[in-house]
C-alpha cells in the first residue's frame, strides 16, 4: 500500500483521528496536506516526515476552491481528499435552537460536500479517490448529537451517490467508525476507568486508535482498492453487543 509520489488532503488533519489519518499517509510515503481552523499544537508527522498545515474554514466554498488550487499548484497534482473534519457537543434535541442544530449539520455533511466539489476537477486528473469519514450514530439512534448523526447518515448516502456520479474517474467510500480513543475521548466516555469499561463493550476489547483508522484510510486510498467504490467499511471493532442480551433471563452462560 505505498504511496509514494500520491498527494493527500486531510481535513481536520491537525489533532485526534485527523491527525492519526494523516500519519497513516505519511508513513505510506505520501505527500500530505491538513487544514483545519486553528493550527495544531506541534506539526503533524511520522517517519521523519510532516504534512503541511493550511488554516481553512471548511464553510467558506470560495475559500476552499482557493486552497485546493494551491494544494494542486503546490505539489502539481490531488489524488485522495479525506474528509475527516467534523464533530459536535453533546447537546439534546431540546435543549437548543434550529439554527445550533443546523450548524452542526452544516460543518458534517454541507462542509464535506463543499471540499470534495472543491477537490473534484484535480481528482480527476489523476482517477483519485475521496474518503469520507462517517460514524455509527448515522446507522443508530443518536441521542444527544441526533443532529450529527443524522449528517453522517447524509454523509454516507452522499458518498454513495458521488461514487455513480463521478464513475470511473474517482473512486468515493466511507469509512464507518466506531468509538476512538483520542485526547478528547474522556469528554465522551469520562476518565481512564470510563474509558476502559466502554471499550471493554466492543467485541475486540478497546476503543479504535487514530492509526486503525489511518491504516483503513489508506487501503482505500490505494491501488489495493481499485475496486472499491461506494463502499462503507466499517471500522468499529466488531460493534456493540445488543443490549437486550444482557438483559434477557434466557440462555445465559452457567
Amino acid at each position: 500500500m505505498e504511496l509514494d509520489g500520491r498527494v493527500v488532503v486531510v481535513t481536520g488533519g491537525t489533532r485526534g483521528v485527523g491527525a492519526g489519518i494523516a500519519r497513516s499517509f505519511l508513513a505510506a510515503g505520501a505527500e500530505v496536506a491538513v487544514c483545519a481552523r486553528r493550527p495544531p499544537d506541534e506539526p503533524v508527522s511520522a517517519d521523519g516526515r510532516q504534512a503541511s498545515f493550511t488554516p481553512l474554514d471548511l464553510r467558506d466554498p470560495g475559500a476552499v476552491r482557493d486552497f485546493f488550487d494551491a494544494v494542486a499548484d503546490r505539489y502539481g497534482r490531488l489524488d485522495c481528499l479525506v474528509n475527516n473534519a467534523g464533530g459536535t457537543p453533546y447537546r439534546l434535541l431540546g435543549e437548543g435552537e434550529a439554527e445550533r442544530h443546523a450548524r452542526v449539520v452544516e460543518l458534517n455533511l454541507l462542509a464535506p460536500m463543499t471540499a470534495a466539489l472543491a477537490a473534484r476537477p484535480w481528482l480527476g486528473r489523476t482517477r483519485g479517490s475521496v474518503v469520507m469519514i462517517g460514524s455509527v450514530s448515522g446507522t443508530r439512534p443518536s441521542p444527544g448529537t441526533a443532529a450529527y448523526g443524522a449528517a453522517k447518515a447524509g454523509l454516507e448516502n452522499l458518498a454513495r451517490s458521488m461514487a455513480v456520479e463521478w464513475a470511473p474517474d474517482i473512486r468515493v467510500n466511507t469509512l464507518v467508525l466506531g468509538m476512538v480513543r483520542t485526547e478528547l475521548a474522556h469528554l465522551h466516555y469520562g476518565d481512564d476507568a470510563g474509558i476502559e469499561a466502554v471499550g471493554a463493550t466492543v467485541p475486540l476489547g478497546r476503543l479504535a486508535e487514530p492509526a486503525d483508522v489511518g491504516d483503513a484510510a489508506v487501503f482505500l486510498a490505494s491501488d489495493r482498492a481499485r475496486y472499491v467504490s461506494g463502499a462503507s467499511l466499517l471500522v468499529h471493532g466488531g460493534g456493540e453487543r445488543p443490549a437486550f442480551l444482557n438483559a434477557a433471563t434466557a440462555n445465559k452462560e452457567s
